[in-house]
């Protein structure tokens, strides 16, 4: 039991030292509305999370999900780009990082419309189910995880 107890605060120190550094090898580049308050709370979050991040308003979102292949079905209020991946909405960090950790082969995560309770929609204690979801340009697409 002790170890298990030693282990698991091990390992808990080990993702705390280890998190911000995998965060800050990476800028996330974000495209949003210039009038949208809950992209800036998700760039707060990211930040928060060791993230450097460069937001850039634009008016044509559209333009930025195609260039992107974001299928429409998973499209949100922002658009980010981090290394070779493609973030889609208010996708927590922790799920980001996991994927950077994992090199995954995958387009990218998203967080399809926006979920009240998501990083960037909070509202009170109010948590609404949400999942995040890998995909590619292929069409495949995997719940990667469920919050």
């Amino acid at each position: 039991m002790m170890r298990t107890v030693i282990a698991a605060i091990f390992a808990t120190s080990l993702w705390l030292v280890t998190a911000p550094a995998l965060a800050g090898d990476e800028t996330v580049v974000v495209y949003k509305s210039p009038t949208c308050g809950c992209c800036v709370k998700w760039v707060d979050h990211m930040r928060d999370n060791g993230f450097e991040v460069d937001v850039h308003d634009v008016d044509d979102l559209a333009a930025i999900k195609a260039e992107h292949h974001v299928p429409g079905d998973l499209q949100s209020c922002h658009t980010a780009i981090v290394g070779d991946y493609v973030i889609e909405g208010h996708v927590p960090a922790a799920d980001i990082l996991a994927l950077l950790e994992s090199k995954a082969e995958t387009t990218g995560l998203a967080v399809p419309g926006m979920p009240i309770g998501s990083p960037g929609m909070e509202y009170g204690n109010r948590q609404d189910p949400y999942a995040v979801i890998s995909f590619d340009k292929d069409g495949k697409r995997t719940v990667v995880n469920q919050y």
